[in-house]
């Protein structure tokens, strides 16, 4: 039982602190001071250090035994529930286009849908970061070479095992309609990640984020990766998010009871709805996006804030003027950068 004790010290004043530090430490500073007292400084760093490798020395064996049972548990642990697994792999490549097979096909209106591709195994991910996107490509008939057209997946690497895309059919899209074709178990091809925007968290203080249609897709995973990272969740994210989502008829609102839901759990998420065409009893806005709709409801321009904007190409051309009209500062170049104020997906 002594040597139990031995090895497990409760406090500094544990009996083999005292008998194995304190008593010859100070018989070292008397015996010192009887021989020669000029030498008691030189006894004195020495009984310390002596003193300071027998602490250090205890911590040591008690860190050993610490690592030796967690060196036991763990592996159990992961046998048990494969929490630690190291299973997890990515798929994407940014040159190679890599197949994979349509596994389910969720109809959300007459021309949009859910569709859920598998990745090649349950922990398999694409290792796509938030705020980028992958391209999608597709042989169309009278098209010599396969169309090739971006998208961003409304998933995340959270939910290894597959990927989800939202896509709206076009009478005039060849990847929409080539997609809205596709039976179950046909494949499509994939490459990337893609795209300047890479969220990380608190990059900004405020984002404001003006969507149109199924611009909604990047502006969604931003957001949940945002809430995600909230303090409530174990994360430190405080960034604050307005977005102003504007679509034609109300059954255009892609993933309205999504967006409500995160903006009900989440007081630093606000979204403001723009038809064209509302019923009688719309209570958003009406017509197009304003510059006064912006004033009102996305963040000021300032140096610790950033606007993002996605939609149809006339929706993000009117935008981009309406945001300098206003102070936002104007994009250096032509294809946004991750440094600028205002960013076009």
């Amino acid at each position: 039982m002594a040597d139990k004790h031995q090895s497990r010290p409760s406090s500094l004043l544990a009996p083999q602190y005292v008998h194995g530090i304190y008593i010859p430490m100070g018989l070292l500073l008397v015996g010192t001071a009887i021989v020669k007292r000029e030498w008691l400084p030189y006894a004195a760093v020495l009984g310390a250090l002596l003193g300071g490798w027998k602490v250090y020395n205890n911590s040591q064996q008690r860190l050993s035994k610490a690592i030796h049972r967690r060196d036991l548990f763990f592996p159990l642990l992961q046998r048990l529930t494969g929490v630690f697994s190291t299973g997890v792999k990515k798929v994407l490549h940014p040159k190679d286009f890599r197949e994979f097979a349509l596994k389910e096909k969720t109809i959300i209106s007459h021309n949009v849908a859910i569709y859920r591709f598998s990745l090649p195994s349950p922990t398999s991910i694409l290792g796509l970061p938030i705020g980028q996107h992958i391209s999608i490509a597709a042989p169309i008939p009278g098209k010599k070479d396969d169309v090739v057209r971006s998208y961003t997946p409304i998933s995340s690497d959270q939910s290894p095992g597959y990927f989800d895309l939202l896509l709206k059919s076009y009478p005039t899209g060849n990847i929409s309609k080539h997609m809205a074709s596709l039976q179950i178990g046909q494949t499509i091809k994939v490459r990337g990640p893609k795209g300047a925007m890479v969220y990380t968290p608190n990059m900004v203080k405020h984002f404001g984020m003006i969507a149109g249609g199924t611009g909604i897709t990047p502006m969604l995973q931003i957001v949940r990766a945002i809430i995600r990272g909230r303090p409530r969740n174990g994360g430190r994210d405080t960034t604050e998010v307005d977005l102003i989502f504007a679509n034609v008829n109300p059954e255009d609102i892609l993933l309205k009871e999504d967006l409500d839901q995160l903006a009900k759990e989440d007081d630093k998420f606000r979204v403001y709805y723009v038809l064209n065409k509302p019923p009688q009893s719309w209570e958003g806005g009406v017509g197009f996006v304003t510059v006064e709709m912006m004033q009102k409801h996305l963040p000021a321009p300032g140096p610790d804030m950033k606007l993002l904007i996605c939609g149809p190409p006339p929706m993000v051309r009117a935008m981009k003027q309406a945001t300098e009209s206003i102070g936002y500062e104007k994009p250096l170049k032509p294809v946004s950068q991750l440094g600028d104020q205002v960013f076009c997906f």
